[in-house]
């Protein structure tokens, strides 16, 4: 599962839109039923509006009716010189929109690594922060 995981987040990382990084990613998510949505990063000239592979992919599953308790695994890949984790905006959006155990899978086809959002997000900012009482 993993490798398969991995290969169809190098295939989405072919359609990423980085003509200004020149840094490509892609990402996969699996669901428990089977289904996988594929992002890629997509950038913009107002670098803020950028949206990341992992976002992308994520954003996907639940635009499609999916939630955290559905997301089997991630894959994240790149083809830059060292693995890629998630940025921190992603990290946040991870954080609450897949469990906390959900294995992420790390690799630029030449390193692997396998990881959780607990482990890369530690003191998490999460609902428990934003609600009043």
């Amino acid at each position: 599962m993993k490798k398969q995981l991995i290969d169809q987040a190098f295939i989405a990382m072919k359609n990423a839109y980085a003509v200004y990084s020149n840094y490509h990613v892609g990402s996969c998510v699996l669901l428990k039923d089977g289904t996988t949505f594929l992002g890629a990063n997509i950038e913009n000239a107002s670098f803020g509006a950028t949206n990341c592979a992992e976002r992308s992919a994520v954003y996907s599953a639940y635009s499609n009716g999916y939630r955290k308790e559905d997301i089997q695994a991630i894959a994240i890949v790149t083809d830059g010189y060292r693995i890629a984790a998630p940025c921190g905006i992603c990290r946040q959006v991870l954080s609450e929109l897949i469990g906390q155990d959900t294995p992420i899978y790390l690799s630029n086809g030449k390193e692997e690594l396998e990881t959780t959002i607990a482990e890369l997000l530690p003191m998490q900012f999460n609902e428990g922060d934003v609600k009043h009482d």
